[in-house]
């Protein structure tokens, strides 16, 4: 998970500063030296570190903190009003044109950055609210980046232009918005040639397209598990294309928070989304403040709304509400409720951004990948009788099934039997809960 190391020190450091009760300037100055250590150790920049550790401590040793009630709470409060501040502060959208002109996005970034998937990722967005983008195959050096690219285009539905690679990038471009201008479509997305390292050609090239196409907007797209070189290569690039934006990708991965921590600071150009999985419809809006509650530990509630939203199906997410009441689903819902928990990212994912769970989950066992697709693959060997009507599941037929999903029987029995005890709880939380909803809230349910 994204910022796992950074974020344990973190509460640790907190749940130490809340303990104590009334705290001294010397408690204060102790935790956030602790606080710089891990920033450190996360790889973000010396000098950005220096000076939120400076604003933090200017803002909490004063004599207002030192009085309050909860003090610790008013102190971790700061560090993350801080932290929202040195991210941008407000989230940031890609600026577009008036949707009757075009507006051309030039992609840039290193090799195996994810540009070329990120420029999927976008353009699949942009479709989504209405707009026709175009994806652009400007990598003449890489064959299988325009394959990828036309892979990608296809599977999010969005035509790809390409001449192939033997005409200069520019040209390829010009051409693509000639094309865009005859088609209708109005957001034209340059995928441009990546390097291993920044070097002068690419610039150039870059230079070249940017001085002979009106671009719109220059989106640099960042590896960020690489942390700190990630805020250098912003840096140069800044420096000698400019840039508009930057997408932070793999953020799924062991990312140790520098790049998404200092890139704003550094550069002071917006993070302007993050990519959190290799699905295309793995990419999320950059929310600072968001950010900075998963990381300090206190959930992302509204990104956790927004996710489910976007991902479950309304009319089937009543329905099962109703089963559920009733106690009446059966393993038919149960495998729905299995692929939107996909969607959404996997229990995992679900969980941290809950307030208060991603401690909660350390040393938990939640079920693996592969123990959930056995479990697939059990319901998927019931017949259709038996995944609606669970209790004609005798000794025979569970045989059957685990022969069928290539598992032992015992797996089956288990499976079995924590269905029955999920129904009882079900029926029990919905007396518990008296059949009252509220808010937006009340508009999904989550599917576990």
């Amino acid at each position: 998970m994204a910022f796992e190391s950074l974020s344990d020190k973190l509460q640790n450091i907190f749940k130490n500063l809340r303990s104590k009760g009334k705290l001294t300037e010397s408690d204060v100055k102790a935790a956030l030296k602790e606080v710089k250590m891990a920033l450190l150790e996360a790889d973000v920049s010396f000098k950005v570190v220096k000076q939120f550790i400076n604003s933090v401590t200017e803002r909490a040793v004063g004599s207002e903190v030192m009085t309050s009630l909860t003090p610790g709470q008013m102190v971790i409060k700061i560090v993350n009003e801080e932290m929202v501040s040195l991210m941008g502060s407000e989230t940031t959208e890609i600026s577009l044109k008036p949707s009757n002109e075009i507006t051309v996005i030039m992609m840039m970034g290193l090799q195996g950055a994810g540009k070329t998937t990120t420029a999927a990722k976008l353009a699949s967005k942009f479709k989504s609210k209405g707009r026709k983008p175009l994806l652009v195959g400007c990598d003449i050096y890489r064959p299988a980046a325009i394959e990828q690219l036309k892979i990608n285009g296809e599977k999010v539905d969005v035509p790809v232009f390409e001449m192939g690679t033997k005409h200069e990038p520019v040209n390829i471009a010009k051409a693509a918005i000639e094309h865009a201008k005859s088609n209708g479509m109005n957001v034209v997305i340059l995928d441009t040639a990546g390097r291993l390292h920044v070097d002068e050609d690419m610039m150039n090239e870059l230079a070249k397209i940017r001085e002979n196409i009106d671009i719109h907007q220059t989106i640099l797209v960042v590896d960020s598990m690489t942390g700190q070189d990630a805020v250098n290569v912003a840096s140069n690039f800044e420096e000698k294309i400019g840039i508009d934006g930057v997408i932070l990708t793999k953020l799924d991965g062991d990312t140790r928070g520098g790049a998404a921590l200092s890139i704003k600071s550094v550069t002071g150009k917006p993070i302007l989304y993050v990519s959190t999985g290799e699905k295309l419809t793995d990419i999320e809006q950059f929310h600072p403040d968001r950010m900075a509650s998963r990381i300090l530990g206190m959930g992302d509630v509204l990104s956790l709304i927004e996710k489910a939203e976007a991902n479950i199906d309304a009319e089937k997410a009543k329905e099962m509400e109703k089963k559920m009441r009733k106690a009446e689903f059966d393993f038919n819902d149960y495998l729905e409720s299995m692929a939107q928990m996909k969607n959404m990212g996997g229990m995992a994912e679900i969980l941290n951004m809950m307030p208060g769970m991603g401690a909660q989950l350390k040393g938990a066992q939640l079920p693996d990948e592969k123990a959930l697709g056995r479990i697939e693959a059990i319901i998927l060997s019931m017949t259709p009788k038996e995944r609606s009507n669970p209790s004609i599941l005798n000794p025979s037929r569970k045989y059957r099934i685990a022969k069928g999903a290539g598992v032992d029987i015992a797996e089956v029995n288990r499976l079995v039997k924590q269905f029955e005890q999920s129904k009882k709880m079900m029926k029990q939380f919905s007396g518990m809960m008296g059949g009252k909803r509220g808010g937006k809230m009340g508009r999904f349910k989550f599917p576990f």
